[in-house]
């Protein structure tokens, strides 16, 4: 196939991110239960002379142009795994925040992978393309499935989970965006600093919370309210204190649930129904307390190619 393909994939938000202790690797042991939302970035893969990144979309210029951009390795570890050159000009359409705790970077990564499986006619099998999406990162793997998942190990040992309804989010994007590895070392600072310490002998094994689990399986806003968790958020907090404002503004205007999401900077706000995530939006648009506001229904689905 010589044509360009387009790959189309969501972001997410993690309804659950429970984070064990810092392990001898310098990873955590996560029980992190995904959710993927209707914000989409495309990867377009163009035949060309070599590899090549471009981005449009708000915060472009932030994302790298070069092999470290999560979907320039996601082509890379295909290409080789088939001996093939990975000449390939991957463009990326942005909508989802950048840095901002939502697997953007991750959701590139997957959509590349399929754009240029389809390019490159490589039939890569669902199971071939999953182990690449690990070996590139450990959110890629769900941003390839959607839906909504249990992630174990890093977060890329994946679970299908059943959900019985639609949930209404708001997303509140702030200034700047947060490093992923600074705000677990900061999780694990706070830990140490707390007395609990920080490593696995430390912290108990994560768990996925079943309260949690049979809301998403009831389709019940108000239970998945109750039980969303993320042990990442007071670590986020303590970089970003401003969050903290942008998380009361939510809660004020009516949100069932309010939380960092991921490891930041975005905070998510489930909201009973889209009436309410209009009016959790404009509250949250008005209130000074973030740079934009977006508003997405989950569970969406995964990478899908959707042109070529």
């Amino acid at each position: 196939m010589t044509h360009p393909v387009t790959a189309r994939v969501p972001a997410k938000v993690n309804v659950q991110l429970a984070v064990g202790g810092l392990r001898p690797d310098g990873f955590h042991d996560l029980a992190n239960v995904f959710l993927a939302v209707g914000l989409y970035d495309e990867v377009t893969a163009t035949p060309a002379d070599t590899l090549r990144i471009t981005v449009e979309g708000a915060d472009a210029h932030h994302v790298p142009l070069d092999r470290t951009n999560l979907a320039a390795r996601a082509a890379l570890a295909l290409a080789e795994r088939h001996g093939i050159a990975p000449d390939v000009h991957l463009h990326i359409a942005k909508d989802i925040p950048v840095a901002g705790g939502m697997a953007g970077g991750s959701a590139d990564a997957a959509g590349a992978l399929l754009a240029c499986d389809a390019m490159w006619g490589t039939r890569a099998s669902r199971a071939e393309l999953l182990s690449l999406c690990a070996e590139v990162g450990s959110d890629v793997p769900f941003s390839l499935v959607g839906g909504a998942a249990l992630g174990r190990g890093r977060g890329e040992l994946l679970t299908p989970l059943e959900t019985g309804s639609t949930f209404h989010w708001v997303f509140a994007v702030a200034d700047g965006g947060l490093s992923t590895p600074a705000v677990y070392r900061e999780c694990d600072r706070l830990r140490e600093e707390s007395g609990t310490g920080a490593t696995v002998a430390d912290v108990p094994d994560p768990e996925p919370s079943e309260a949690l689990l049979r809301a998403l399986r009831t389709g019940d806003a108000t239970a998945l309210a109750a039980a969303v968790t993320n042990d990442l958020q007071p670590a986020a907090l303590s970089l970003r204190p401003a969050l903290a404002e942008t998380l009361r503004a939510g809660a004020d205007a009516g949100a069932l649930a309010s939380l960092v999401s991921g490891s930041g900077p975005t905070c998510a706000f489930l909201a009973k129904d889209a009436e309410t995530a209009r009016e959790v939006a404009a509250a949250l648009a008005a209130s000074g307390t973030c740079r934009t506001v977006r508003e997405a229904f989950g569970p969406a689905p995964g990478a899908t190619v959707v042109d070529g």
